[in-house]
């Protein structure tokens, strides 16, 4: 397939979206805003937007909700339309994540759970990438369970089929459970697989650059299909690899894919200010946002990067309606649907302990330190305790939002929020989390994205043809 300039992906973005699209820029024409202020915009710093997907929604009750999909763990047709909806809202990147076991839950409550079984993210994203034409696909990979040359050539894989659109969330898995699907060793403590997880990357980005973009020269008269000075073999000897290379996969339409990363402890910032592209992260305060976003873009000078080559990207928990009383109903909604069983499983699972001799409507016990969980677990007991939340309290939160940032409202307070967070310090983005789909998701782009693009914080057309020219990232 040939791939499109900037100028003829923006002119697909304003032939072919249909009326949804139309009616953003005409939202903007009707504003009186001219061509030379359009490209202003395109120039400014704007908002970027990641759609977190899951099968049924981000809310744990999701599935039970009337407008939900409870079978979308085997309904590609439903993704297909989450996809192309997003990429009608102009999103930058879909992005899957992943974990290599069913029990996303404790035993207790695992039946009550829609995220045990659906479709495999990257041939989930293979297959989006077919039937959309803009939007990015990332996902993840685990550099616990996997090997780098296969990881490497995967995505790059996907890079050449989605003309330029891939992108790698890269994570260490926390949850000890899977490694019992790997030939039953222990799980590392995290600092053991944090310095496996950099090796490990070091290894990828040098297999993408095996080939010069010009090495294939492919002359029938001489015989000659590449050039060998062209050609580098990796021939990495490290502490947990040894991979020779080069990776068989031509060098991809981004020089390589997006390097994606979800960690908050300092062994995840310090491997973000260094290596990652995009950053997801969750706080559900701006204060706690402000402080990460400060600290990882101020670590990035140690490593000879500026602060924006990252995209930091929390994530956004959205409930809107055109009244605030109607977006607290579906919210109110959905948070009776969860059932108390998953609710205290949920916060078993990610606290690690045993709170089924626990009152639901009494305070949360005593926590202990825990090497392996995620520092998430940090932000939770916090709140809890800050706040004197019961068991109930807390599942019911967290089971919302699942430690996100989160806002019920109208468009123009979904709007206000954003707007702030970003203004000040705390966002180049959000990572979005309908609360149900497809609705939350149609609801969000029919919406919020008019009141942002009206606001100039947000694009009216993609920018280029590639993920990393839509996040205004350089190629490599």
């Amino acid at each position: 397939m040939r791939r499109r300039s900037p100028d003829a992906a923006r002119a697909a973005a304003e032939n072919g979206r249909g009326s949804t699209a139309r009616g953003f820029r005409a939202n903007i024409a009707s504003q009186n805003r001219s061509t030379e202020r359009e490209d202003d915009l395109r120039d400014a710093r704007l908002i970027k937007l990641g759609l977190f997907l899951r099968p049924c929604g981000h809310h744990i009750a999701a599935w039970r909700h009337p407008q939900g999909a409870p079978d979308a763990g085997e309904n590609p047709r439903h993704f297909v339309r989450i996809a192309q909806t997003a990429e009608r809202g102009l999103f930058d990147m879909l992005f899957s994540a992943d974990s290599p076991t069913a029990y996303t839950a404790q035993m207790r409550g695992l039946n009550r759970s829609h995220y045990v079984a659906w479709i495999e993210p990257f041939t989930l994203l293979s297959m989006l990438a077919a039937v959309t034409r803009n939007i990015g696909l990332v996902c993840t990979a685990s550099t616990s369970f996997e090997q780098p040359y296969a990881i490497a050539r995967r995505f790059a894989s996907l890079d050449i089929v989605s003309e330029g659109r891939a992108g790698w969330n890269v994570v260490t898995t926390g949850n000890p459970i899977a490694a019992e699907n790997f030939g039953g060793e222990p799980h590392l403590p995290k600092a053991e697989r944090y310095r496996k997880a950099r090796e490990f990357l070091d290894v990828v980005l040098g297999l993408w650059n095996s080939w010069d973009t010009d090495a294939f020269v492919r002359d029938r008269e001489s015989g000659l299909f590449f050039d060998w000075a062209k050609m580098r073999e990796l021939n990495h000897h490290g502490a947990h690899y040894q991979v020779r290379g080069p990776l068989n996969t031509p060098r991809t339409p981004q020089g390589r894919p997006v390097i994606v990363q979800a960690g908050a402890s300092d062994e995840g910032r310090e491997l973000a200010a260094e290596t990652a592209e995009v950053v997801f992260t969750a706080h559900e305060t701006m204060a706690g946002a402000q402080a990460f976003y400060a600290d990882v873009k101020g670590r990035m000078a140690r490593f000879g990067r500026t602060p924006d080559e990252l995209k930091i990207m929390p994530g956004l928990f959205v409930v809107v309606a055109p009244s605030e009383s109607e977006a607290h109903a579906k919210f109110q909604a959905l948070q009776d649907l969860i059932h108390p069983e998953i609710g205290v499983a949920l916060l078993e699972r990610k606290m690690g302990v045993d709170l089924s001799g626990c009152d639901v409507d009494g305070p949360l016990p005593k926590i202990p330190a825990n090497a392996v969980l995620s520092s998430r677990v940090d932000q939770m007991v916090e709140a809890a305790q800050r706040e004197r939340l019961t068991i109930r309290q807390l599942y019911q939160r967290f089971a919302a939002s699942r430690g996100h940032f989160a806002v019920v409202g109208t468009p123009t307070q979904v709007a206000d929020q954003m707007e702030r967070w970003f203004k000040e310090g705390a966002a180049d983005g959000f990572n979005f989390m309908a609360p149900v789909f497809p609705g939350g998701l149609d609801d969000f782009v029919s919406l919020v994205i008019p009141q942002l693009q009206q606001r100039g914080l947000y694009r009216t057309a993609y920018e280029g043809a590639t993920l990393r020219d839509n996040l205004g990232l350089k190629k490599v």
